[in-house]
């Protein structure tokens, strides 16, 4: 198969075909097809766009690149949940050892921080000898045993997907919500679940800042797990502020032991969308009859503590110390903290998302280059959201560092990602914006 002829037909608007899309994949994987001839493909794929079969086709091709485990011996459904990522999205660390609690297996492939949003594994990292780079045998028998289980990906996971991200990286192409679907779809079926809930955010602070686009996405990928057998739900929720009240790696984790220990006040928008996600994995995991009694039994596994439990569990079993879970203290902490005040009185009328999550990357909780290391003491803990009224000199938020030219640089950032008004804004956009299933749209 001559690949230019492919780089045409798709250059000219036509449709390939499932052998077509696999001979690209496979030929590309093992190093047949250079660079320059899949860029141009993927230049093709991004103006002329991808029909919903060549979506399906291209996250298959790129499913079977590697190994799609098989956890069929455990005797209860397989569920995940995915993010397109967000400011102080840190639901993974309490849906999955809270849905484990109610008997259900969450195996959990995450990824690190892209650009403005924090990354799980980066989270998980800030805990005391936790590992997130188990091999394919140690997440088994972690899943095994404690119900959940959360690494990163290896290199036997859609090794497609890994060489055509960071070709897409630096070439233009990333933004196409057909090459976006099977990127994330590809390693999310690899897992080997039953069931995936995805939360696909939209607003100031997510990469879809269109409604409408996120839409699409949300649409695209539901269809594409519905076609690959996998019962598939998208939330389209609002990251017009950040989620919760910490943005870092090590004070996210702090936020989340404290939900999980039933000391949520301040955090009711994490607490409000991590139940309604857990209620769509249990659902659809069949562990509740409807929504509602997922809900119901979410808050349960919260309140009774078995949620909490589970976590404890996790995270010994992946190397960690979940003495922090009893005192934070035992987290790692940043030298420095600093509150950035108010300058007049009247109402947060706005929070530029995305400038908060710069913020707390420049502060050194996220990666400026690839090559640089995470401090995972660092970050920002909200005092005031949207909405809420202010005086003249009180505390806005309070930033933790390390390094003054870097705090001078991040609370100027904050500063212009505040607005505050004389007068009270209409209440935030609906934190859950729309359920999108198969059929529904």
């Amino acid at each position: 198969m001559l690949f230019v002829e492919l780089i045409r037909k798709k250059r000219d608007g036509h449709e390939l075909s499932r052998a077509e899309i696999d001979a690209i994949v496979s030929g590309y994987t093992s190093g047949e097809i250079p660079d320059y001839q899949v860029s141009a493909f993927l230049m093709a794929a991004l103006l002329r766009t991808l029909s919903r079969a060549e979506t399906a086709a291209l996250t298959e091709a790129m499913l079977h690149s590697g190994d799609v485990l098989d956890f069929s011996e455990l005797p209860a459904p397989k569920v995940d949940k995915h993010s397109t990522g967000g400011v102080g999205d840190k639901t993974s660390l309490i849906l999955a050892p809270l849905v484990a609690a109610a008997g259900l297996y969450v195996p959990m492939i995450s990824g690190r921080g892209l650009g403005h949003t924090g990354g799980t594994l980066d989270k998980l990292e800030a805990i005391p000898g936790f590992s997130v780079n188990q091999s394919l045998a140690e997440f088994r028998a972690t899943l095994a045993k404690v119900g959940c289980a959360m690494i990163g990906q290896t290199a036997e996971i859609a090794p497609a997907d890994k060489k055509l991200y960071a070709l897409r990286d630096v070439t233009g192409t990333v933004e196409s919500p057909f090459l976006i679907c099977a990127s994330i779809m590809s390693k999310k079926m690899a897992e080997g679940i039953d069931a995936l809930v995805l939360d696909v955010k939209t607003g100031s602070g997510a990469f879809m800042k269109d409604p409408k686009d996120a839409e699409f996405l949300a649409e695209l990928m539901v269809e594409t797990g519905e076609r690959m057998g996998t019962k598939t739900v998208a939330l389209l929720t609002d990251m017009d502020q950040p989620l919760g009240r910490y943005i870092g790696n090590a004070l996210e984790v702090e936020e989340c032991v404290r939900i999980l220990r039933g000391e949520g006040k301040g955090s009711e928008d994490l607490v409000e969308l991590t139940i309604e996600l857990a209620a769509w994995m249990l659902h659809l995991g069949g562990k509740a009859a409807d929504v509602d009694a997922g809900r119901d039994s979410a808050r349960e596994l919260l309140a009774s503590g078995k949620a909490l439990t589970k976590f404890r569990e996790m995270v010994a079993a992946q190397g960690g110390d979940p003495a922090f879970c009893d005192d934070p203290g035992h987290l790692p902490q940043a030298r420095h903290v600093a509150d950035i005040k108010a300058d007049v009185a009247g109402y947060v009328g706005a929070i530029q998302c995305e400038r908060m999550g710069y913020a707390s990357l420049v502060l050194g909780g996220g990666r400026l280059r690839k090559e640089d290391a995470v401090d995972p003491t660092v970050g920002i803990v909200l005092h005031k959201k949207i909405g809420d009224a202010v005086q003249a000199g009180e505390p806005l938020c309070t930033v933790h560092y390390n390094d003054e030219s870097k705090f001078a640089e991040a609370s100027r950032m904050i500063r212009e990602a505040y607005a505050v008004k004389a007068d009270k804004p209409a209440a935030p956009h609906s934190l859950i914006q729309k359920i999108i299933r198969h059929g529904s749209a």
